[in-house]
């Protein structure tokens, strides 16, 4: 990027002039967010690895294509556009592709501790970029340059392939589809979470003033240098010079100083050094309009913004719940920035343009908007203690209601020591579970005398806290907690000294894995499993194939009396090792009798994301008290199990009280492809399988204001129940005249009379439930496209044992409902509720039995056709042969064994 960058900078600026950046500004705003758009589309259908290879492959023959058109002189003014442009594209590409390919290549736990030094190096290549550039433009020119960051570029092609076939080709597709894109569970719209909250508005307007600063602060940079510098290669080595120092700068302050300023002056005074030196330095420019001036404001807002600003930034985000904390801060970092540097090219062109202002003014401009800068962050100040604030006294157990003045900064905090230095386990607790993403170093030393309270559910929160304060927190005192005799707080006290202590895996192994003492040797294997999950190699060195084997026939042994604790733990340390070999463990736990064992064993396969157990977790669903664990387990999976699950319901292989639950997962992710899979299965013949789908839909459209849903494909929908539930009245009346008309008929005695009775009746009954399924699922269905609270009054009414709500009922929805939905669903409404003359509904394309059975089978699930094929057995006609025979092929094996028995006996 610091290659190519001051290369195309300088000759767009050499050739077209400052006056030109405006519209780049604009272009690229536009381009920024239409890319992003459309390459996010991209990565979800495109295997990332072909992704990231096309885009390295394309970005290098642009780069070889510019080199030649620079030694043909053949570049032109829509030339430097479209470069200017394609390396904007570039930087939100190749950022993108990175970060979403190291989400894949690393998990959470691996990525905290490895992710802050991937960044540093990332620094570490824009300094060594922009220097290398300055050197070799100075001696080979621009040509050379872009020739060199192409061949940088294809050969990071086998490096990625490398790492591909390592880390990623090895994974199965569950994980490897929940690491490339996390779809979270939004609530809102992120412009309608950003506004509800006065705190990230002004962080949005504090990111939006910023980056016009910036591009007004880069403007004038540029166009002073490109003034004094009138030669192309010697501006691409003075950007490539200036844009490194810059960057090893910004490295400094995060190394040495970062951490001493925000420990001292706090968030909001730390956001004020960045405007308050740009707005010192613009005013030392008014007495000395000069290009080392603007290099000291470039300077400044270059390597401050990614050190101090960005850490003070971090900070001041965290009081807003992680919940929306991650879509807050994404619309943020992009939409904002993307907005704000349109805005910057259109002040720019207004004022340069239209008013022929000389570029001098601008820097008055800037000053304009730092003072804005300033006034936002004191605000800020004011938002930052009361998100805090509110974070914390909410965890108080039967708090009275606070007073409505407001509090002092210093009040939130001594509150928030009194709960900690007190004796209510439940508070201390709550707010832990607050302030776990929250560094308040008022709080520390608080946190580390829970380490000697008596309940060991509060040691175990409070080293998990510890992790925020730094590397090595008190080590000494978590160490002595290894030896307490109980499995979570030593699991936890040993996976903060792997983390944090200078002890090497070697020496890790030697410590806590080979103990004796099975408390700890059992927490370390499960530590390694997690640290070497994903990892073969690893994994491979020190043997944890072998050493699972051995605790499995271990805890195995019929004459040893093993805990609880250790047969949940190997569970858990099984599901992270992702050793297949090994699974039966966890399948044969899913059968315990004991409850924490069997919900342990669940959870266990849910961690696994291993298809294997897709099938038995969903047979686990019928069992009530494990019902929450196994949609949690299968949550797991990511959302493309939704897809998995689906295929699944089509094999018609599932159990009818497990099939029931499938709407209910889907729905659970709250993703649009789950609105998708939800609206397929609306197609299912299962009556209820549709009912809970139509109930997870209007869950969902009734919380998910993203989401989109088909007005059409619902209403279309609702006309499909509308006839289903005809046809399900119409067969219903057709059999009870059938049986009315029964003792007519020639039986042989009176046995086989009651048994074709029952047969029939049987139906009958599958239909009337049938038929409230229906209607429910159309009140449903309309409560996405009306107003629900009106279709839901409807609905009681109608179901009323009161014949005059029912009449207002169905009188309302005659108002409510329009064109076909109200001419095809308000009679049968009013057939339902006997207000209606059902001999119409019977002499519509008047059926005899056989057509009656025909249409239910077409159109009904595995439960009626059973039921249908009794029927027919007891009938004992062979004119049912030719409705039968393709049943032989079905894909439930229950229908197709009564089948071919039916046809056997027919065909006697």
């Amino acid at each position: 990027m610091l290659i190519v960058k001051p290369t195309v900078n300088s000759l767009f600026l050499s050739q077209l002039g400052a006056k030109h950046l405006p519209y780049g500004y604009l272009l690229v705003a536009l381009i920024a967010v239409v890319t992003s758009y459309f390459y996010n589309k991209a990565i979800r259908k495109i295997s990332l690895l072909k992704v990231i290879i096309f885009s390295l492959t394309i970005f290098s023959i642009a780069f070889v294509t510019l080199s030649v058109l620079l030694h043909t002189s053949m570049i032109n003014d829509w030339v430097l556009y479209i470069y200017y442009l394609g390396v904007s594209l570039f930087a939100v590409i190749s950022t993108s592709q990175f970060w979403v390919l190291a989400n894949m290549v690393y998990n959470s736990r691996e990525g905290k501790r490895l992710f802050g030094f991937i960044g540093a190096g990332g620094i570490a290549g824009g300094i060594f970029g922009g220097y290398l550039t300055s050197v070799i433009v100075s001696s080979y020119g621009n040509k050379t340059v872009m020739v060199l960051a192409a061949i940088l570029l294809l050969c990071c092609i086998p490096i990625l392939e490398k790492v591909w076939k390592l880390r990623v080709k090895t994974m199965n597709l569950y994980v490897r589809k929940q690491r490339t894109f996390n779809e979270t569970n939004v609530q809102e719209t992120s412009l309608r979470v950003v506004f509800k909250s006065k705190h990230l508005t002004y962080l949005a307007l504090i990111t939006g003033i910023s980056v016009i600063v910036a591009k007004l602060v880069d403007y004038q940079f540029s166009d002073f240098a490109s003034a004094a510098i009138k030669n192309s290669e010697k501006l691409t080595a003075f950007f490539g010079f200036w844009f490194s120092t810059f960057n090893l700068v910004a490295l400094t302050l995060q190394l040495f100083f970062t951490n001493r300023m925000l420990s001292k002056l706090g968030v909001s005074s730390t956001l004020l050094i960045l405007p308050l030196g740009i707005a010192l330095s613009s005013l030392l420019f008014l007495t000395f309009p000069e290009l080392w001036v603007l290099i000291l404001i470039k300077g400044i807002d270059g390597s401050l913004k990614q050190s101090l600003n960005k850490a003070a930034f971090e900070l001041s985000i965290m009081p807003i719940p992680l919940s929306i904390k991650n879509q807050a801060k994404s619309y943020i970092d992009v939409v904002v920035d993307s907005i704000a540097t349109g805005l910057s090219g259109f002040i720019l062109i207004f004022l340069i343009k239209r008013l022929h202002l000389d570029t001098s003014y601008i820097i008055i401009i800037v000053l304009f908007f730092v003072f804005i800068w300033i006034f936002l962050i004191y605000k800020l100040r004011e938002t930052y203690y009361d998100s805090f604030r509110q974070n914390i006294l909410s965890t108080i157990v039967k708090a009275k209601k606070t007073n409505k003045e407001k509090q002092r900064p210093e009040n939130t905090i001594l509150t928030a020591r009194h709960i900690l230095n007190g004796k209510d386990e439940k508070a201390i607790l709550n707010l832990l579970d607050r302030l776990s993403d929250y560094k308040m170093r008022a709080l520390k030393s608080s946190i580390i005398s829970l380490l000697e309270y008596p309940s060991n559910k509060v040691k175990v929160e409070a080293i998990k806290h510890l992790n925020v304060y730094g590397k090595g927190a008190e080590i000494e005192k978590v160490k002595t907690l290894i030896y307490e005799k109980n499995d979570k707080l030593v699991l936890t006290a040993l996976e903060y000294v792997l983390n944090n202590s200078s002890l090497s895996r070697s020496e890790f192994i030697k410590n806590y894995l080979n103990n004796n003492n099975d408390y700890i040797a059992n927490a370390a294997l499960l530590c390694l499993a997690r640290e070497t999950a994903d990892n073969e190699k690893l994994a491979a060195k020190f043997d944890l194939k072998n050493r699972i084997t051995e605790k499995i026939n271990e805890i195995n042994h019929p004459t040893l009396n093993i805990r609880e604790e250790a047969i949940v733990e190997l569970l858990i340390t099984v599901a992270y090792a992702k050793e297949e070999v090994h699974y039966f463990y966890i399948e044969k736990h899913l059968k315990n009798n004991n409850v924490n064992i069997k919900k342990q064993a669940i959870k266990a396969a849910g961690i696994t994301n291993n298809e294997y157990f897709i099938e038995p977790l969903l047979e686990l669903l019928s069992e009530k008290e494990y019902e929450k664990n196994v949609i949690k387990a299968l949550k797991r999976y990511g959302s493309e199990i939704t897809t998995t699950v689906l295929n699944l319901d089509k094999s018609e292989e599932l159990k009818s009280n497990t099939k029931r639950f499938i709407p209910k997962i889907l729905g659970s992710f709250k993703t649009q492809n789950a609105v998708n899979v939800l609206l397929r299965l609306m197609k299912d013949n299962n009556s209820n399988t549709r009912l809970q789908a139509s109930m997870s839909l209007l869950r969902l459209s009734s919380k998910q204001v993203e989401l989109v849903f088909s007005f059409r494909i619902i209403k279309n929908l609702i006309l499909k129940e509308a006839k289903y539930f005809r046809d399900s009245l119409k067969i219903i009346l057709i059999l009870r005249k059938k049986i009315a008309e029964q003792p007519n008929e020639i039986v042989e005695d009176n046995d086989a009379q009651m048994e074709l009775i029952n047969a029939r009746q049987d139906i009958i009954d599958v239909l009337e439930e049938q038929l409230v399924s229906s209607l429910k699922t159309s009140f449903n269905l309309l409560a996405i496209i009306y107003e629900e609270n009106d279709i839901k009054m409807a609905h009681d009414g109608l179901f009323s044992n009161v014949k005059e709500a029912k009449i207002n009922a169905l009188e309302f929805l005659d108002n409510l409902l329009k064109g076909q939905l109200k001419f095809k669903l308000v009679p049968l409404l009013e057939y339902f509720t006997a207000e209606g003359d059902y001999s119409q509904i019977i002499n519509e394309g008047a059926l005899d039995e056989k057509d009656c059975l025909r249409v239910l089978m077409k159109s009904r699930g595995v439960h009626t056709k059973m039921k249908i094929l009794h029927l027919i057995k007891i009938l004992n006609d062979k004119g049912y042969v030719p409705l039968i025979k393709p049943l032989k092929k079905h894909r439930n094996n229950d229908v197709r064994y009564a089948t071919i028995q039916i046809l056997k006996k027919l065909n006697k």
